[in-house]
């Protein structure tokens, strides 16, 4: 059969309801005009449409991509209007970190589930040459969640969370010379993956004369390094005027701010400096009104669609033919999604054949080699244990002859110290008399000189008191007394 397409067109009043229909045939066949010949109700799919999307709400994701401290936050405060809760980022991060927050606003009978992320530690880093990684890995992991989400058997899509990024604010530091090779970087690696929406932060730094000029070179910059920045659309007749218009504008120079001060009659949000007041809402001061109706007010549904028809499909085209999915074969025809299947299902079967047979010779050849180098410690091992037996033996032998050789110089000891008792015994005995005289001889040898030293006191004594010297006595006492 041979689909076709149908477009209502209205046709002059012949009825109060008269419409041509106009069939077309997808090969380019012809056209045929059905008029109504009243009223039927289709009119009404628009009007349903809308019923059923402000029943469901809405949801937009945008993400914040800027150094620390260039008024993110309040930006966000200041662009819708309230004021969401958050901590300060401080300068202290090792790395970039992701932080999302999801709110729910309500806007007349509109729901809108708003999601904002933020980079916290961006460019506070000395090397900052991966700054950009985990960014780019936060959006691939929306992508993936909602691609996973799509191949599911049982599909929710309609009350999924789509968490895939809208929008990309990136905040670029009112220095009034050029981009910095961070900003052009992140930039050139976001560009295939989001809408990228360049903003000049804090503009109320530099005069009108330096935020011209540097627009200028940023807008330079990004062309001649080949950054694709998202470009309103101007194919809608309704809004292809004020898009064109706003698209020379970029990148828009911004202000921030919740205060509100009281100029003339009304209050308004502003800066107060010491030199006079900033408007943010004033369009002479600071390109925020513009943002704010390019962003929310006129773009915002063309930024969900550019998401998914641009971004998140060449997302999923990447990762199907990752998987070995293909429209078509090489012969221009149609792939079923089933036989693409089967012939990646038997793909996958061969090469886990393969790679089974690989891993089997592999485990055969291994075990072959650890038999060969077993056997060869075998081998050795008996050869060292014969080694250490016969050194064993050959030192046992030589101990045995040792002891031996001990145990004779023993006994010849033995011999000798008993040959040598035997002869001092002998010897003892043959000189006992010969002492026993040599003592007696020592004794009366002794005995005389005692005496002959009392007799010489006894004279001294006599001589010495006058008495008569007994010659005899003398005489007699000249011998040991002892005797």
């Amino acid at each position: 059969m041979c689909s076709r397409r149908v477009r209502i067109m209205p046709r002059a009043p012949c009825w109060p309801w008269t419409w041509v229909i106009c069939s077309t045939h997808l090969k380019g066949e012809g056209c045929r005009t059905v008029p109504l010949a009243g009223h039927v109700g289709f009119d009404s799919l628009p009007d349903q449409l809308v019923n059923k999307s402000v029943s469901e709400g809405f949801c937009f994701n945008i993400l914040c991509v800027g150094e620390t401290g260039l008024g993110k936050s309040t930006l966000m405060d200041t662009l819708f209007n309230t004021k969401f809760e958050g901590e300060p980022a401080t300068h202290t991060q090792p790395g970039v970190q992701l932080r999302s927050n999801t709110y729910d606003l309500q806007e007349s009978n509109v729901g809108l589930k708003l999601t904002i992320v933020s980079t916290v530690g961006f460019g506070d880093q000395i090397n900052k040459e991966d700054s950009y990684k985990p960014i780019v890995e936060f959006i691939d992991a929306q992508f993936e969640a909602y691609l996973q989400e799509e191949l599911k058997i049982r599909r929710v899509l309609h009350t999924y969370h789509d968490s895939r990024i809208h929008a990309c604010l990136y905040f670029i530091a009112p220095t009034g010379h050029s981009l910095k090779s961070l900003d052009l970087v992140t930039m050139k690696k976001l560009d295939s993956k989001v809408n990228i929406i360049p903003i000049i932060a804090k503009s109320d730094a530099i005069s009108k004369s330096e935020l011209t000029k540097f627009k200028i070179k940023i807008t330079s910059e990004l062309v001649s390094n080949g950054v694709q920045i998202y470009q309103f659309p101007t194919d809608d007749e309704s809004v292809a005027e004020i898009n064109g218009t706003m698209n020379a504008h970029l990148p828009f120079a911004v202000i921030g701010s919740t205060e509100e001060l009281k100029i003339g009659n009304k209050m308004m949000k502003a800066r107060q400096y010491p030199w006079g007041t900033v408007q943010v809402e004033n369009e002479a001061h600071c390109d925020f009104v513009k943002l704010r109706e390019m962003l929310i007010r006129v773009n915002m549904e063309d930024l969900r669609e550019q998401t998914h028809s641009r971004h998140y499909e060449l997302y999923r085209r990447c990762k199907l033919e990752e998987m070995g999915f293909k429209d078509t074969d090489p012969d221009s025809k149609p792939f079923s999604l089933q036989e693409t299947y089967e012939a990646k299902r038997n793909e996958f079967l061969g090469e886990l054949q393969k790679k089974e047979e690989e891993m089997r010779q592999m485990f055969v050849q291994r075990v072959k080699e650890k038999e060969a180098e077993l056997k060869e410690a075998e081998k050795e091992l008996h050869e060292k244990f014969d080694r250490l037996k016969k050194l064993h033996q050959d030192e046992k032998k030589k101990l045995e002859d040792k002891k031996k050789s001990l145990d004779d110089e023993v006994n010849a000891f033995k011999q000798r110290k008993t040959a040598a008792e035997l002869l001092q015994s002998q010897g003892s005995q043959a000189g006992g008399s010969q002492t026993l005289k040599r003592d007696k001889e020592k004794k009366n040898s002794y005995c005389f000189t005692v005496n002959s030293a009392v007799c010489r006191m006894l004279h001294e004594t006599q001589v010495l008191f006058g008495l008569p010297v007994d010659a005899l006595f003398l005489r007699n006492r000249a011998g040991p007394p002892f005797l």
